[in-house]
């Protein structure tokens, strides 16, 4: 069983990945991890996830910060909560503004899925929510409706929302998404047609691949 100080340091790797690799710039976005069945890590407000530490992960129980600890959690925590409440096993929730998947959605563009391997696999559902404020109420159960529905949410005019069953693979997750965010742009502006793979060709190899074990949807 993993410790609540090894999901912390692995929550400090993952948010200097994240900015070492341009999938989050300035203090934008926000980062958390289940330490058990009802509560979760998450960055407290306002941090930088390049340089975080021991002390700007706050534990929260059901959307409540404990007692003991003296920072205030990301205001976002609505749109984490509803997906632990509504995913029980997903184990990490990534919330960035990455440059191309931002403005994939903030526009209406669909994110293709048949390109390659990872997109089949980590972008087999992605879907989309209107735009409500940050940290609202409105926007966390916007969140909540479609949660079950796919492992990719994209915020329009505000980011994008990816969860997994680890941090791992919500970090993978979140650079596929916005590598193909990257291809599909430069490819449009370059007026490079890109072929995609047959749909049965896909659906054989979420099936049978053995890649990763098909996901288990939720609905």
């Amino acid at each position: 069983m993993i410790t609540k100080s090894e999901i912390n340091k692995q929550l400090q790797a993952v948010g200097r990945y994240m900015m070492d690799n341009e999938l989050a710039w300035g203090n934008a976005g926000n980062i958390s991890a289940r330490t058990a069945t009802d509560s979760f890590l998450i960055t407290a407000s306002g941090t930088y996830l390049g340089e975080l530490t021991t002390e700007d992960l706050v534990e929260c129980t059901l959307g409540q910060t404990l007692d003991d600890q003296t920072k205030k959690p990301s205001k976002e925590v609505p749109m984490h909560l509803a997906i632990y409440q509504e995913r029980p096993e997903i184990q990490a929730v990534l919330h960035a503004s990455p440059f191309y998947s931002t403005l994939a959605a903030c526009a209406n563009i669909d994110i293709p899925s048949d390109w390659f391997v990872e997109s089949m696999y980590y972008l087999e559902r992605v879907e989309r929510i209107g735009y409500q404020h940050p940290g609202s109420e409105l926007l966390g159960e916007a969140v909540r409706e479609k949660a079950k529905q796919a492992n990719i949410l994209l915020l329009e005019n505000h980011g994008v929302l990816v969860y997994d069953t680890s941090i791992k693979e919500a970090r993978m997750a979140l650079q596929t998404l916005e590598f193909t965010c990257r291809m599909m742009i430069t490819a449009r502006g370059a007026s490079v047609d890109l072929r995609s793979i047959p749909q049965p060709v896909v659906d054989d190899f979420l099936q049978h691949s053995g890649y990763k074990p098909k996901r288990k949807w939720g609905e």
